[in-house]
């Protein structure tokens, strides 16, 4: 069974001229899970992957697996398996073609190449031109790569992006399933209802730094429910709410008023003489509790 190996960043850095793309990080990825790492575009996800893997060197600071950097592996591809942003593939070669030149190079066998076509769903179309594969394909392609090498540990940079419903579950599970089998998976994603159901633990960064680790169940923080009111004329709404002193903003659904009582908010609207259609209590859920964490950063 394959055992995966402990991600370790310590005080990792990164500065590009005077902008500091990561700034002082560090955090775990424990063997046995899914670990969602997440944050705005732009929050330095793919920069601190990217110096994980040896393909950019910090500022300062150590990214390791198993207290190893990436370049000092004596297997690196058996070891790590890695597919970073959208993957580039030559439009004339076929997906055999493409993966078997990877395994001449890392020494492994011919063999890999069908296993991991298969256990990515597209044996049926090992022969067929890259340049004719969709986005979902493509993706699919780059994770049989990262496969190659029966890795302990994966690390995979949005890799639902682009699949199809059917797809996204196939993943959800696969990616369970190499967590089960003891393998470390890191998973970055701007979309936190993407990952939601198939992470156990998440890493969330903002600007470059760490703001929250833990269980995706530590998410569910203590934001205080609101309540959400709309009515056939809102612009009389609005000013009753303004002339109560709340505070409020505007939702898809109705105005979105920081108290947590219903009641207080319809008393509000009778004693004006106002029609309410909308007026029900809102909890907040874990995509709430990410924008407060991020301070209002790019929506999960």
């Amino acid at each position: 069974m394959p055992i995966g190996s402990v991600i370790e960043f310590s005080n990792i850095t990164k500065r590009f001229g005077q902008v500091t793309a990561v700034n002082d990080l560090s955090f775990t990825v424990e063997p046995g899970r899914v670990t969602g790492f997440l944050g705005p575009n732009g929050a330095g996800k793919t920069t601190t992957l990217r110096m994980l893997l040896g393909l950019v060197a910090p500022t300062s600071g150590t990214a390791t697996f198993g207290g190893l950097r990436y370049r000092d592996l004596p297997r690196p591809l058996a070891t790590v398996g890695a597919a970073l942003e959208a993957a580039s593939f030559h439009p004339g070669r076929t997906a055999a073609n493409h993966l078997g030149v990877y395994t001449i190079a890392a020494g492994l066998p011919r063999t890999r190449v069908g296993e991991v076509l298969h256990q990515v769903g597209l044996a049926e179309h090992a022969d067929q031109r890259v340049g004719g594969y969709s986005l979902g394909m493509r993706q699919r392609l780059g994770l049989a790569y990262s496969l190659l090498g029966d890795p302990g540990v994966l690390v995979l940079d949005e890799p639902i992006n682009g699949l199809d419903p059917e797809g996204i579950k196939w993943i959800r599970g696969f990616l369970s399933s190499m967590a089960a089998e003891g393998r470390t998976v890191l998973v970055s994603s701007h979309l936190l209802s993407e990952v939601q159901q198939s992470v156990d633990d998440v890493i969330i960064i903002a600007k470059g730094e760490l703001v929250h680790s833990g269980p995706l169940s530590s998410l569910d923080t203590n934001i205080a429910p609101q309540v959400i009111v709309d009515s056939p004329d809102r612009d009389a709404l609005v000013a009753a709410l303004t002339a109560a002193n709340l505070q409020f903003t505007s939702g898809r659904t109705g105005l979105i008023v920081a108290v947590p009582d219903p009641g207080q908010v319809g008393h509000i609207a009778f004693a004006a003489g106002v029609e309410l259609n909308v007026l029900h209590r809102q909890k907040a859920g874990l995509e709430d509790s990410f924008l407060a964490l991020v301070d209002g950063g790019e929506s999960l």
